[in-house]
């Protein structure tokens, strides 16, 4: 669809934070701000944030809305697209059946599209990243919540509801922990960055040695993702540990889609990502021991 206009702006409402940018043209950001998705409790308050973020990024950069295209939200959960409604935010407390398309238009007078927030990932990586090239790609994210999103023979799936690609929710265990979608024993429940570091601050307290601690400055409480990685790469053997089995679990999933759909290249990124090798590695380990041998030779 033709717009007018020499800005976009870009919203992602994640499960932690949530992040706004200014981008002009496809992939030139000229502002970006982000503000904590959980400081705000309900729907009401998180939406006025936003548009309040909007409306700042715009003054501090002056420029008018008639400059404006459009406004490209993504957001983490399950959405109808078409409608701009979510059907859930898991990890967000109040968010079911919010039609915040139809909401921040009105706010903003601006248009406004809407899509899960892995879904237009993938189409990033799949135009401009590490998806460039392929025709069957499967993206994931891992942070608060593990999403997903799939490109079959060079288009979006989506499914016959619009939902498809919640890989964070593949049950890889017939009995497990109940996760925040009411499923049990889901991929999210066991890598989402919450459960890892409740699982480090866990071990941590029975090695205290561990350079865990040593960069959480003694306090169980400032174990993160990040304190997990630096350990890990100065060769502390917990968080190796740690590491390495969040790549089984990942790497138990990814086998599963591999041979469904016999994907050419699996594109990972997210915060918990950062972990680098010990994590990747692991994965990549997996998933060549349990895949079957044809589609895990050509991914």
């Amino acid at each position: 669809m033709e717009m007018s206009g020499e800005f976009i702006l870009s919203a992602d409402l994640g499960g932690t934070n949530t992040k706004v940018a200014l981008v002009k043209s496809e992939k030139n950001i000229i502002a970006r701000r982000i503000f904590s998705t959980e400081k705000y409790k309900g729907k009401k308050s998180l939406i006025n944030e936003i548009t309040a973020t909007i409306n700042d990024l715009l003054k501090s950069n002056n420029i008018k809305k008639d400059k404006i295209k459009a406004v490209g939200i993504g957001v983490a959960g399950p959405v109808d697209f078409k409608k701009g409604l979510i059907y859930q935010l898991v990890n967000v407390e109040g968010w079911h059946n919010v039609y915040l398309k139809r909401i921040l238009s009105r706010k903003l007078k601006l248009k406004v599209y809407m899509d899960n927030d892995v879904n237009l990932v993938t189409l990033g990586e799949y135009k401009y990243g590490a998806g460039r090239g392929a025709k069957n790609i499967i993206c994931i994210t891992l942070g608060t919540g593990v999403g997903g999103g799939i490109i079959l023979d060079g288009n979006l799936y989506r499914g016959s509801g619009w939902t498809a690609g919640e890989v964070g929710h593949i049950p890889i265990n017939v009995n497990g922990p109940r996760c925040n979608c009411g499923g049990k024993a889901c991929l999210e429940r066991y890598v989402g960055n919450y459960y890892i570091v409740e699982e480090a601050k866990k071990l941590a307290r029975k090695r205290p040695n561990s350079k865990i601690l040593k960069f959480a400055d003694g306090k169980p409480s400032k174990i993160t993702p990040k304190v997990i990685s630096e350990a890990a790469h100065l060769g502390d053997k917990l968080a190796i540990k740690i590491w390495k089995e969040t790549g089984v679990y990942i790497g138990v999933a990814l086998t599963g889609l591999v041979n469904v759909f016999n994907p050419e290249r699996i594109v990972i990124g997210g915060g918990v990502s950062l972990a680098g090798d010990v994590l990747f590695d692991s994965i990549r380990e997996t998933v060549a021991r349990r895949a079957m041998k044809k589609p895990a030779q050509k991914v």
